[in-house]
């Protein structure tokens, strides 16, 4: 088999031929076709924001193929059926890889293996800060701020279907031109400080999904509604408030894991993910493709500022 694999935390990613796997009584053996890159997983590999890793250590928790063989133990699925997984045992940056069952989603036919592999951490991580943490409802307007990497064009195509408005920031032309395309109903430029004048004239904002804190949090607060919430997908840094912009209008702020999430919120999530793309409400958005070898290059773009879509390794 190949594998991308690094021996500390730090270390080079490196394209070796690793002993071939085999599923255990309760694994699942998938030949992966297409592996997602996403900043969680080069959080891990470098060792940074609390995260750690076991060595050799093969990047990668998303990912979509074909299963190859099922453990004696493991039943719903099929010996040659197309699935994505959220998680994996073994890491997703390899043509072959291990998977818990829980791990493991059935993948829509009008759903590309490419497409297949944004869905479990940018799709799951914008449903669960939706409707989960904030009990999103249609009519609300949402402000999706940071909009246009894998987790912000999954909220304003999910907010969309579920009947919102959806307001949208990118710093980027192409970026802002990608928000356009997705059907936003206010877009705005987040490298201009004016852009909360903007979103503040729109309309008073219900939910914020906030993928910056650490620069914007503060700034966000006086753009809720009454009862407004904030979901804090991602941060860099510490950040400084004014608590009573949470008071007068009786908003919160909340955090926001898809570590958290417990067994039964993950069955929930991708069982609405699965109807949401068989009714053609997501269309996950590639921005780059790499090769398995040119894996360290895509570990760089997804951290790279003016996201346009996902990053993904074509195995």
């Amino acid at each position: 088999m190949r594998a991308i694999q690094i021996q500390h935390h730090g270390d080079q990613f490196q394209l070796n031929q690793p002993p071939q796997l085999t599923a255990g009584e309760d694994e699942i053996l998938i030949s992966v076709k297409a592996a997602g890159v996403n900043p969680v997983d080069t959080y891990i590999a470098a060792g940074t924001n609390g995260y750690s890793a076991d060595f050799p250590h093969t990047p990668g928790k998303d990912g979509a193929g074909i299963i190859e063989a099922l453990g004696a133990k493991v039943t719903g699925f099929e010996v040659g059926q197309r699935v994505y997984c959220s998680g994996s045992k073994t890491g997703t940056c390899a043509n072959i890889m291990l998977a818990d069952p829980e791990q493991v989603f059935p993948l829509p036919d009008n759903i590309s293996f490419e497409q297949g592999a944004c869905l479990g951490t940018p799709y799951a991580t914008a449903w669960r800060a939706l409707f989960i943490r904030a009990n999103c409802q249609a009519g609300e307007t949402v402000f999706v701020h940071g909009a246009s990497g894998g987790v912000g064009l999954a909220a304003i195509q999910l907010a969309k279907a579920a009947g919102c408005k959806v307001f949208a920031s990118a710093s980027s032309e192409e970026g802002r031109a990608l928000l356009k395309q997705q059907g936003a109903d206010l877009i705005v430029d987040h490298s201009d400080q004016q852009h909360y004048q903007e979103v503040m004239q729109a309309a008073p904002v219900d939910i914020i999904l906030e993928m910056l804190a650490n620069q914007n949090l503060g700034d966000d607060l006086p753009l809720l509604n009454s009862e407004g919430r904030v979901v804090v997908i991602g941060s860099r840094g510490t950040v400084e408030i004014n608590p009573r912009d949470l008071m007068s209008k009786d908003a919160c702020v909340m955090g926001m894991s898809m570590f958290n999430a417990s067994p039964a919120q993950r069955k929930q999530i991708h069982q609405a993910l699965f109807a949401s793309a068989e009714k053609g409400e997501i269309n996950p958005i590639i921005a780059k493709r790499f090769q398995l070898a040119d894996s360290a290059e895509a570990h760089v773009a997804v951290m790279e500022s003016g996201a346009t879509g996902n990053i993904v390794i074509n195995i």
